[in-house]
């Protein structure tokens, strides 16, 4: 581990070993989840673009464009899978609209770095920057979309447990991702914690009618990945282990 370097006598004094540099296994920054370079573009740009990327690898120049790229896919990365950054480009705007701006420049910087005379090659990076700027405005999109349902999941669910039940709170969503498989997907998008059994009928009635699909969970220390959210929009029901079932009626046992 950081061995001294000793040069080659065989090789000329002043001359560049031809050896290429090892790849690198992932170039897409401030990834520290296990989601590979793969993954993240499927994600965020769609299968076809990680084709064209994979396809203009090998035809790279300085590599600067490629660079810009993953940034933007980086920036956009690190948000959706850190609910404490979530929150505070909620709370404001201003930096909201900074980050975004910036996501934008360095697509408009790639723009002016294409290479018109290869018809091939510029319609390839053509499209892979039109997929970018799609993800770059839904990004942008979804805050307006979490802000409002938030609104709108407060107001209602409220009416049929307390307030501080139901949380939005980071921590109470970075608490819930996962069960002990350690599997994470992807975050809940609210944590409820009702009181009783009593509050169950009508709070789930009030995520149907949101879109929110329920997960109940116990005390998450299963190994069948049961109580994991798999998309976005998923409401996690704290505290149901000590409740064999609820009823909206008598004789209709729910779960």
């Amino acid at each position: 581990m950081n061995a001294p370097h000793f040069p080659d006598p065989a090789q000329p004094a002043g001359l560049d070993r031809t050896e290429e540099p090892p790849p690198r296994l992932r170039e897409i920054p401030y990834n520290y989840t296990s989601f590979s370079d793969r993954e993240i573009v499927i994600r965020l740009l769609g299968a076809d673009s990680w084709r064209l990327l994979d396809q203009l690898r090998s035809e790279r120049r300085t590599g600067r464009s490629a660079r810009m790229l993953y940034e933007v896919l980086g920036d956009i990365w690190v948000v959706q899978r850190n609910p404490y950054l979530q929150d505070d480009l909620l709370d404001n705007p201003k930096r909201r609209r900074m980050l975004v701006d910036a996501l934008q420049h360095r697509l408009a910087e790639i723009d002016k770095r294409r290479d018109t005379s290869d018809l091939e090659r510029d319609r390839k990076v053509g499209e892979l920057l039109s997929a970018a700027r799609n993800a770059v405005q839904s990004f942008e999109a979804a805050f307006e979309h979490a802000a409002d349902l938030r609104r709108r999941a407060r107001k209602l669910l409220t009416k049929f447990t307390r307030s501080d039940n139901v949380c939005f709170d980071p921590y109470a969503r970075v608490s819930h991702v996962t069960d002990a498989t350690d599997w994470r997907v992807e975050y809940p998008f609210v944590v409820l914690m009702p009181d009783s059994e009593v509050e169950i009928p009508q709070l789930v009635r009030a995520c149907i009618e949101l879109g929110l699909t329920v997960i109940p969970r116990g005390g998450g220390t299963g190994y069948t990945g049961g109580a994991i959210p798999l998309t976005a929009f998923f409401v996690t029901v704290w505290r149901l282990a000590k409740w064999k079932y609820f009823t909206t009626h008598p004789d209709k046992p729910v779960a």
